[in-house]
This record gives structure tokens, C-alpha cells and sequence, in this order.
């Protein structure tokens, strides 16, 4: 198959479903995390989760960029543009990204900072060549799949001597939340995962080996679509009903053992691992960020700007946190659909693309009664 339409034929998904009802065991209980917020959708876009029998349960993970980022982080990006007088340049989900005192950085925008949606950093790079007498700054998230981009641009400003251009960096690692989720005493219990898309495309699938080896847990790497989720948790489901832990690769289309090289080596001329970051619902966790390497520290916005974090709890009515580690579903948040809707997000869940609450809230999936 080489279409999309094709990844999405409905009898083939019957069919698929059809071998998972007559594979898994009745006996089993099957909990599989989708890791990624793209699986997420997909799963409550196009119905997944009917088509599977009910012991064989979908856990939603940590795999949302904008959900991972913490209030304290989404404060200092705001304070940038408030108190420095900055160009703060940021992607579309966060701007609506609830902060501290009912701000965001829409309603910072609103109040006259100068904050600006870009769709790619060569936008905030072209923001800085023409506004040479302000200071712009790249407000950098993602996991593996957005930070090349960024290195991209940390090295042209560079080879270019554009001095008006930092970035608050806030890239996480995939691998490192996994483990966090794993190493949890008493937390979430997991028979496997459904490892991300993008993101493998750069890191490759080997440093999925770990949680096989190490925490006897399956990785089937899947697809966007939902031929391929659905064929990965067949995959899961024999792995487990085999005693087997091993990484598996469905998205065999765009994934390699190794991944990107190229990617992989600029990341790593340009960034290195941060001692400590705080992740939303996981806590603090060793080396799993990034930050620039002494070499590029003029392009730091933190270093530039003296600009510290300073740790916010999240709001207390908000279960963002446990929806996160893959403990509650959407639907248990007492707020969830009543004070927090996508229009009037109270949590990050809600307010990303791919966020697991505006996916169970856009495509009707709050309406299960199954949990």
C-alpha cells in the first residue's frame, strides 16, 4: 500500500480487528500505551477503540509536546516578552497554553507584548533579519521530530552573525519519560507499548530495546493511521500471548533501526543533555532535555536574558498530571467537559492537537462507558 486512503479502507480494519477479538485471550487483560499524542487522535478519530474487544485496553501517555511543558516553563516564555520587550516566536498550540494568574501568551499578546505564531524557525529566523534593533526569540518545543529544525536554525544564526536571535529551549526526550512511566512504583501497569511515529523516524527503533530488554514491556513501532495502529496492537497481543518483549517495527514504510544519522549528529553538535528538566505530570527527571552547548550559549535566551525558571503547580482541579503518566482517563477529570473545554482549556491536555483531553472531547470519546 502506498495511499493514505488505503491505510484507511474499512474492511481491512474489520479484518485486522476480527484477528485481534480471536487472538486475545479472554482470560487477559491487555493494557498497551499509545506513547504518542498522533496515536491518540487517531484512535478517538476514527473509533479504534470499538473496534477492540474490551479486555484489550488503550492507556494514553505523555507523548504531547505542549502537554509535557510545564507552567513554570510557558511563565518564563511570557516574562520574555512582558518584562525583556522581546519578539517571542512560538507555535500555535501553546499560545493558548494556560500560565500563572489566568495568563497565557494569547491574553500576554492581547495585553501588547509581542508575541507571534510562526509555523516553522525559519519564520522566526526571517522575524529577526528584519527587525535587526529587537530581540527575537524562538520559544523551542518538541520531542526528537521538531528539534533538528531547531539545530538548523541555532547554526545558520551563527554562520550568519545574526546577534538578535536566542532561543528558550524546551526540547524533551522520548526514551527518558518512557522510563519515568516504567520505574514508577505503584504507578500506571503497562503490558506494552505502541512506540511514536515521528519521532522514530529520527531516533530510529534501537533505543526502544532498553524497555524490551530491561522491563520485559513490547514496542511496536506504528503509523499515523489506523491500519497501522490497529496492526500494531495484533502485533502487541501475540507478542504477550508469545511471553515475548521485543521491538517490532510496523511503520517499517519510514523507520529504520538507526534512524536519521544526519539528524542525529546535528542534534548532537548543537545540543547536549541537561542535568535536570520538569515535565508535566512526571515530576523532574535526570538528562531528559536538551540544552545548547557552550559553543552556541550566545543563542540561550535563559544565559542571554538572566532569565530563571522558577517550578508552579499546576491548577489543583486540573488532572492533566495523572492523564499524563497514563493513571486517569480524560473523562475521570471532574472539570473535563464542564469548566475545561477546548474553547476554555483549563489544562494543556485540553488545549493541544495533541492532547489526549481535546481528543476524547472533539471526537466524542468522553461519552464511554468503558475505563
Amino acid at each position: 500500500m502506498k495511499y493514505v486512503d488505503e491505510f484507511r479502507d474499512g474492511e481491512l480494519a474489520k479484518n485486522i480487528a476480527a484477528h485481534i477479538a480471536r487472538e486475545a485471550e479472554p482470560q487477559k487483560i491487555y493494557r498497551l500505551m499509545e506513547f504518542c499524542g498522533g496515536h491518540t487522535h487517531a484512535i478517538s478519530r476514527y473509533g479504534l477503540a470499538d473496534l477492540l474487544p474490551a479486555n484489550v485496553r488503550l492507556i494514553h501517555g505523555p507523548g504531547c509536546p505542549v502537554c509535557v511543558l510545564p507552567v513554570g516553563r510557558v511563565d518564563q516564555a511570557i516574562r520574555l516578552a512582558t518584562e525583556q520587550g522581546v519578539i517571542l516566536c512560538t507555535y500555535a498550540d501553546t499560545m493558548r497554553v494556560p500560565a500563572s494568574d489566568k495568563l497565557t501568551l494569547m491574553r500576554a499578546k492581547a495585553a501588547g507584548a509581542d508575541v507571534r505564531m510562526i509555523y516553522s524557525t525559519q519564520d522566526a529566523l526571517k522575524i529577526a533579519r528584519d527587525n535587526p534593533a529587537r530581540e527575537v526569540v524562538f520559544l523551542a518545543i518538541g520531542f526528537e521530530t521538531t528539534t533538528p529544525p531547531t539545530a538548523v536554525a541555532v547554526k545558520q544564526v551563527q554562520t550568519e552573525s545574526i546577534n538578535n536571535f536566542s532561543i528558550l529551549c524546551n526540547h524533551v526526550l522520548t526514551p527518558a519519560a518512557m522510563h519515568a512511566i516504567l520505574a514508577v512504583a505503584g504507578g500506571v501497569a503497562l503490558d506494552g507499548f505502541i512506540g511514536p511515529a515521528h519521532v522514530s523516524t529520527v531516533i530510529g527503533s534501537e533505543p526502544y530495546e532498553v524497555f524490551a530488554r530491561d522491563y520485559a514491556k513490547p514496542v511496536v513501532i506504528a503509523g499515523f493511521e489506523p491500519l497501522d495502529v490497529l496492526q500494531a496492537i495484533l502485533m502487541l497481543i501475540r507478542q504477550i500471548n508469545q511471553g515475548r518483549a521485543a521491538v517490532e517495527n510496523e511503520f517499517t514504510r519510514a523507520v529504520s533501526r538507526s534512524g536519521n544519522l544526519k539528524a542525529q549528529a546535528l542534534v548532537s553538535e548543537v545540543f547536549e543533555l541537561r542535568e535536570f528538566f520538569e515535565w508535566r505530570g512526571l515530576g523532574t527527571l535526570p538528562l531528559s532535555a536538551l540544552k545548547l552547548r557552550a559553543e552556541f550559549a550566545a543563542f540561550d535566551a535563559e544565559l542571554k536574558f538572566n532569565c530563571e525558571y522558577v517550578a508552579v503547580p499546576d491548577h489543583k482541579a486540573c488532572e492533566c498530571a495523572a492523564i499524563l503518566r497514563g493513571e486517569k482517563m480524560p473523562q475521570q477529570c471532574k472539570i473535563f467537559g464542564t469548566v475545561c473545554t477546548p474553547e476554555n482549556p483549563v489544562g494543556s491536555c485540553m488545549v493541544s492537537s495533541e492532547g489526549a483531553c481535546a481528543a476524547h472531547y472533539s471526537f466524542g470519546r468522553f461519552r464511554e462507558t468503558k475505563v
